[in-house]
């Protein structure tokens, strides 16, 4: 039961922190454009390490504090952040640069992927803390991230987009807070 825990958590720290993956694809696709499977790679990559290292310091965190603690800390970190989200989408902040494409080229494909890690930092490790096994959770990642780009394109090729744009970051806000009372209560 703890392994179908641990990966049901990972599974979801790596849904809330793919949203805008989807979004960015999606604001490809409105533009009739793709993104191919080497940029993909690399989007995958790069917010898979920097989402990892996240992770590792998040569980850092577990060496200091008894591990009770940590976990239930960073339950409510991810609690306080998928609350933010929320907050954020009442106030009308939904507005994010990752929604219009980079250039293209390696190094605006690695700023685009470092851009859409910096959204996973916080949450990561808030997950560390709380518990969930990076590997797993990195791994779910990686595999979401190369799952998103594709859908994200397909929405944004039709009417979709303006639905997912508009509610991504309640979505994501709702899985964190679920996520985290998940890790608090378990």
């Amino acid at each position: 039961m703890k392994l179908w825990t641990a990966l049901t958590g990972a599974i979801c720290f790596a849904l809330a922190c793919n949203l805008d993956t989807v979004l960015l694809a999606a604001a490809y696709g409105g533009r009739g454009l793709s993104i191919s499977p080497g940029p993909s790679l690399v989007l995958a990559g790069v917010t898979t390490l920097i989402t990892a290292f996240s992770l590792l310091l998040g569980n850092a965190a577990t060496a200091v504090l008894p591990p009770e603690t940590a976990e239930v800390l960073g339950g409510l970190a991810l609690v306080g952040i998928g609350c933010w989200f929320l907050l954020d989408y009442l106030r009308g902040r939904t507005e994010t640069a990752e929604e219009e494409p980079s250039s293209p080229g390696l190094a605006g494909w690695v700023s685009l992927a470092a851009a859409l890690a910096v959204n996973n930092a916080g949450a990561g490790v808030a997950a560390g803390a709380a518990g969930i096994p990076t590997l797993a959770a990195a791994g779910s990642n990686f595999l979401v991230t190369l799952v998103a780009l594709p859908l994200g394109h397909r929405l944004g090729c039709g009417a979709a987009e303006r639905l997912l744009g508009r509610y991504a970051l309640p979505l994501s806000g709702g899985l964190l807070v679920l996520l985290g009372a998940w890790e608090v209560l378990l």
